[in-house]
């Protein structure tokens, strides 16, 4: 299904779970990159004022729906797409990249908040070999110099599979980058993923992400930083809304 309009529209090309990971186990195992991204609501609404992210999320191999809307909204246009969200792919995709004996690294977050999610992963997944962890510099540029050395530092690392949680659109910006100077490694942008983990963040209970109460949760742990975002992205919804009926 396809989000969005002109340059700035985006599909989401893998409906399900189990489509995900049985082209993700393809990809590792003929030693094939990849770059995945997670679509919300607030990254439709940067799209069409950011001609860089919006390039970047067209250098996506594989868009899956992260957030009840989007999913809403594939529904209404009679395309139904499972909710996806990139914190909740951290896990199972780290046990795949275990059981095929896939090295992984981490970038993004903080040291503190990368130590605590290795600590998190290794103790969880046994055999999970995870062999670089690197939190950027502050101010950091996803397609600079330093973005040009992780990629070396992946490189010699031997990873295959790197998870960035560098928020959007650094992480989409860089994992476009990426692939052309990583180009065996599969990299999966997955937000706040690796800040769970460590306990950097606290998630949303169960039962608020169970109601679709999660984008609540986190308005009232950081009211200044996100209520206007969802401002935002309540007031694209009706033009979305529009559209999903027009690609029934």
């Amino acid at each position: 299904m396809k989000f969005g309009a002109g340059r700035s529209a985006v599909e989401v090309n893998v409906p399900t779970r189990a489509a995900l990971f049985q082209a993700v186990r393809g990809k590792l195992a003929a030693g094939n990159g990849f770059a995945l991204a997670t679509l919300n609501l607030d990254h439709l609404t940067k799209l069409p004022v950011d001609s860089a992210f919006a390039e970047a999320y067209n250098a996506q191999d594989f868009v899956v729906a992260d957030g009840r809307p989007v999913v809403w909204l594939s529904q209404l246009a009679k395309q139904p797409l499972e909710l996806m969200p990139g914190s909740d792919l951290v896990v199972p995709l780290s046990s795949l990249a275990a059981e095929m004996n896939v090295p992984v690294a981490l970038v993004g977050s903080s040291d503190a908040a990368l130590c605590g999610a290795k600590a998190a992963l290794q103790a969880r997944i046994p055999g999970l070999n995870i062999v670089l962890t690197h939190a950027p510099a502050y101010g950091f540029d996803p397609k600079g110099t330093e973005a040009a050395e992780i990629c070396e530092m992946l490189n010699t690392s031997g990873a295959k599979l790197c998870f960035i949680a560098l928020g959007a659109p650094k992480q989409e910006l860089f994992a476009a980058f990426a692939r052309g100077c990583a180009p065996s490694v599969g990299f999966a942008s997955i937000g706040a993923g690796l800040d769970f983990l460590s306990g950097h963040q606290v998630r949303a209970p169960k039962m608020m992400r169970a109601l679709a109460l999660e984008w609540l949760w986190r308005a009232l742990q950081s009211p200044r930083r996100m209520v206007p975002r969802y401002a935002k992205c309540f007031a694209i919804l009706p033009e979305l809304a529009l559209n999903a009926v027009r690609q029934r």
